[in-house]
């Protein structure tokens, strides 16, 4: 059966250690395991939402919100 859509991950790269290694060691096979290019990945500058815009998002949800609180409290303590 075909997997069609399915996006292809980046494989995981698999640290191989002893038993009985201690996690002193496993930390340093780690470091040693880790390249220019996996940093790479988390250095890049990605495209965001500015903040104010965000912000102004968040307030006028914020203003909607308590527009309606309002109107249900206003509507309640009439009847």
């Amino acid at each position: 059966m075909a997997t069609v859509g399915k996006k292809k991950r980046p494989p995981v790269p698999i640290l191989r250690v002893r038993k009985g290694d201690s996690l002193k060691v496993m930390y340093a096979k780690a470091r040693k395991a880790f390249t220019a290019a996996d940093l790479q990945k988390y250095t890049e500058i990605e495209a965001g939402i500015p903040a104010r815009q965000v912000l102004a998002q968040l307030e006028a949800l914020d203003r909607e919100y308590d527009q309606k609180r309002k109107k249900k409290l206003k509507n309640g303590r009439s009847r």
